[in-house]
């Protein structure tokens, strides 16, 4: 304890005077620096104010100042409108239609031949005139009576059972699936349908038939549907119009069942030729166009189904040329878009035969895309191979069409497994291209290209060449 310092009762007398510490010497901290700093700093300016206040003008230095401004609002404008035309391209690409063409328009009344003669069949003669069945059944009630034995199964049961099938109530069955409005009679007449076209392990027909679903009624109910496929002028309603959504226009109701008969129609070539070779690449043509219509995206697999019967339906020695007919018939009808691209992927089959479909549908198509009259491959490679990615101009929409169609070309088929330089030059031009279009090249499709490009290199790097069907290199 020092001997200076206060007891402790000393500490708690109010009387007693109060130690006050001892002072300290100021410490200058940072803070304090700098409110000085910027003290002095306000000061050298309002002396620098007041000096050029006090100068004589200088005229000479107001027309820089002003030159200096007007050069920085001129490098800002150019800065802005840079930014403009880069969000422009950037947003260019939502200009681009979706896939998508107008495949029917507005219906037209169903040409229903007039008299089919069911009444007069002898299946239901023996119905009005068997009195043990326990039913007085009139003859003007015939065709009601058919129609629920056909939705409850029982009319296929009887066909089976006799083993025949009368040209009127074939004729009146295909009638009820290509125009009747009632669902359950569309499905019933559709199987209906699927069962006499069947084959046993004999190759032979399950039932007696002699009335036959023929190209000429066929054509004439999706003609009915308001097919347009076929119309002059049709490439001009693409995927603009569809965008649109008129809902005025649309898929047929029948369509599933009229594509189910053009089906079994296909699967009994062996017993039963129904179509020509000019009809079945008819009936391909509007199968493979039915594709493009986005109301029936919910029916892929029973149009991948026809497709497949469609393509099969042809012998050997008929199908290269019918191949060639209905390849070139499609190409004339599509636009060079998203739409022809749509139609190439849609052809999903491994077999020899989808190969060869495919081949040719995108063969055609670069031949018209160029003006070509001769589909020769190296010289449609070597027109696409010259595109450069770095010209100003160059379209890189189209290009992006191109390397799908080329790559397709090539790689569907094994008719290029010894063309290695014409591989090679295709490897190299994709190669280019997913390395001399920058990151920051934000033109029209410029970078769905680049990522193209390089997605196709890699596949083209590790793809091997199955078997399948040829073309011709020149």
């Amino acid at each position: 304890m020092v001997m200076d310092d206060p007891l402790d009762f000393e500490k708690e007398d109010p009387l007693f005077p109060a130690h006050r510490p001892a002072k300290r010497k100021k410490v200058i901290g940072l803070d304090d620096l700098l409110l000085d700093y910027f003290e002095t700093g306000k000061d050298e300016l309002k002396a620098k104010a007041a000096k050029a206040k006090h100068a004589p003008r200088d005229h000479n230095s107001d027309d820089e100042d002003t030159r200096a401004k007007e050069k920085k609002i001129s490098e800002f404008c150019k800065i802005v409108e840079d930014c403009e035309e880069k969000t422009e391209e950037i947003g260019a690409i939502d200009d681009v239609p979706p896939w998508g063409q107008k495949i029917f328009g507005c219906q037209k009344p169903p040409s229903i031949p007039g008299d089919s003669g069911v009444e007069n069949c002898q299946l239901l003669q023996s119905f009005c005139a068997n009195e043990q069945l326990g039913f007085d059944l009139e003859i003007e009630q015939g065709e009601a009576f058919l129609e629920g034995m056909l939705m409850d199964g029982w009319l296929l049961k009887l066909v089976r059972t006799y083993g025949s099938v009368e040209d009127s109530i074939a004729l009146w069955t295909l009638t009820k699936l290509l125009y009747s409005s009632n669902k359950k009679l569309q499905v019933s007449a559709a199987d209906f349908w699927d069962s006499i076209l069947s084959i046993d392990e004999a190759d032979k027909l399950l039932v007696e038939l002699g009335y036959f679903p023929s190209y000429s009624v066929l054509k004439r109910a999706i003609l009915s549907y308001g097919y347009l496929f076929d119309a002059p002028g049709t490439k001009a309603s693409n995927s603009k119009h569809m965008a649109a959504g008129n809902l005025d226009d649309g898929p047929p109701q029948n369509i599933i069942a009229w594509l189910r008969v053009v089906s079994a129609c296909c699967k009994i070539r062996k017993v039963h030729s129904i179509f020509s070779p000019s009809e079945a690449e008819e009936l391909l043509v509007i199968v493979i166009s039915l594709f493009l219509d986005r109301g029936l995206e919910g029916l892929l697999l029973i149009l991948g189904e026809c497709l497949n019967s469609l393509i099969l339906y042809f012998n050997t020695s008929e199908w290269e040329s019918s191949c060639v007919m209905v390849a070139e018939s499609i190409a004339k009808r599509v636009t060079l878009d998203l739409n022809c691209l749509r139609i190439v992927d849609c052809i999903t089959g491994t077999d020899s035969r989808s190969k060869f479909l495919r081949s040719q549908l995108t063969l055609q198509l670069l031949k018209i895309s160029f003006g070509l009259k001769v589909a020769s491959v190296e010289k449609i490679l070597k027109l696409v191979t010259s595109i450069n990615v770095k010209e100003k101009e160059c379209d890189f929409f189209r290009l992006y069409v191109y390397l799908v169609l080329m790559d397709n070309l090539l790689f569907s088929s094994d008719a290029f497994r010894d063309k290695t330089v014409i591989v090679d030059s295709w490897r190299n031009y994709l190669r280019n291209c997913s390395t001399q279009i920058g990151c920051r090249n934000w033109r029209f499709y410029a970078p769905m290209v680049r990522n193209k490009a390089s997605y196709l290199l890699q596949g083209a790097s590790s793809k091997r060449f199955t078997d399948g069907g040829s073309i011709s290199a020149q």
